[in-house]
């Protein structure tokens, strides 16, 4: 889908492009935080060594964003910076 904003290291996987692109009231929190917010968060999501953490990452990562989470929580942040 075109227009889901990237993050400022990491670009944005095909699969949580997807998700935030199924959930309208995600992909506008996504949308308005900074690339550096959303880098972190594409960090926290694809650091997840086996598929099943990755999926449940991005489950996560949609359900904070909905309640208005900008940045991942409890997580020593992207060491890519």
């Amino acid at each position: 889908m075109k227009g889901v904003a990237s993050g400022t290291v990491h670009s944005l996987p095909a699969d949580l492009r997807d998700a935030l692109a199924a959930s309208p009231t995600a992909l506008a929190i996504w949308q308005d935080i900074t690339t550096l917010a959303r880098n972190e968060w594409i960090c926290w999501v694809t650091s997840g060594k086996k598929i099943e953490t990755r999926r449940i990452r991005i489950a996560k990562a949609l359900s904070k964003l909905k309640t208005g989470m900008r940045r991942p929580c409890c997580w020593a942040g992207c060491a890519h910076r």
